[in-house]
């Protein structure tokens, strides 16, 4: 199923946002964002002069570097393209994230330190795609290597923390959580009785 056919219209703006995850070799993970923002048209900037269209109204980029429960150990923010002159500014004090964790509610802690006159809003909004995206990277890879253990899915999504209730998906009284918990249960149990036989034959 896709979207209803539009109505006749024009384009006026595109925003890109591209968030890429990294295993670092030194056992932390790299967790980067970028937004553009573009005109189709072209308009007159007091402090750019002409921006033509196409040329980016917004072109910023930020990388947060998280362990493995997703502790932010360093932030760092730049901006290229901006439409006033002291926008740049206000990337340094980005590094003031360091020291949060990327958790349900994170945000409001990151508004407190980064939030209104304090930072950047463009900035700020990147930093929702790049926190599901550290998500994303960090526990998926890690039930990824678990799952190449041998391990069944639901015991791997179990040790790398699931985030039950965290979506419709992943509702605790959905079908995927109860057949994921069903999994484990199963598991549990095998393991048990292989405890109980080897006692029983020692």
């Amino acid at each position: 199923m896709d979207l209803s056919p539009p109505a006749p219209r024009k384009l006026l703006h595109v925003r890109s946002v591209e968030c890429r995850g990294y295993a670092r070799e030194d056992g932390l993970w790299d967790i980067e964002g970028s937004i553009t923002d573009v005109k189709t048209y072209p308009f007159e900037s007091r402090f750019r002069g002409l921006v033509l269209a196409d040329d980016p109204v917004h072109e910023m980029a930020i990388r947060l570097t998280v362990d493995d429960r997703l502790n932010i150990e360093r932030a760092e923010a730049f901006t290229r393209r901006s439409p006033y002159e002291v926008c740049p500014s206000a990337a340094w004090a980005f590094s003031k994230l360091a020291g949060l964790r990327i958790k349900g509610g994170w945000m409001n802690e990151v508004k407190e330190r980064y939030g209104r006159a304090k930072g950047c809003t463009h900035l700020l909004e990147l930093l929702y795609p790049v926190g599901t995206t550290a998500f994303q990277t960090v526990f998926a890879y890690r039930e990824h290597l678990l799952r190449e253990q041998g391990l069944p899915e639901g015991e791997a999504m179990r040790r790398r923390g699931p985030p039950t209730n965290s979506c419709y998906a992943l509702a605790e009284d959905g079908p995927v959580v109860k057949r994921l918990q069903a999994e484990v249960a199963k598991l549990k149990a095998a393991a048990e009785k292989k405890k109980v036989e080897k006692k029983e034959a020692s």
